[in-house]
């Protein structure tokens, strides 16, 4: 592969974990709002011993869950991006280096 290819390949692959990094912050506040919430509710449903203040409990730990599912599945794509990154800069570094005799 060119080096200009290698580059640009490392150019994107930077910006995407840039954007990742971003929404995986935006991400994590937003769980941490959505589980203070669950937690709340829950606290409400145990308090009030109604079955309308349970389902909505259990409504917004469905709700905290499936955000946190979504954080963690940005999480695991910046992994994926970091590999990918520490590939492409292995082999800009060997062929920098040039063949081994």
């Amino acid at each position: 592969m060119s080096r200009s290819l290698l580059e640009r390949r490392l150019v994107d692959v930077s910006d995407r974990l840039k954007r990742l990094r971003a929404e995986v912050g935006v991400a994590a506040e937003q769980v941490q709002h959505l589980v203070e919430e669950a937690d709340e509710a829950r606290l409400r449903a145990l308090v009030s011993e109604t079955p309308l203040a349970d389902a909505d409990a259990r409504e917004a730990q469905r709700h905290a869950d499936a955000h946190a599912k979504h954080r963690d599945e940005l999480l695991r794509s910046i992994g994926e991006l970091e590999r990918e990154q520490d590939a492409l800069l292995d082999r800009m570094a060997a062929e920098l280096a040039g063949p081994t005799t």
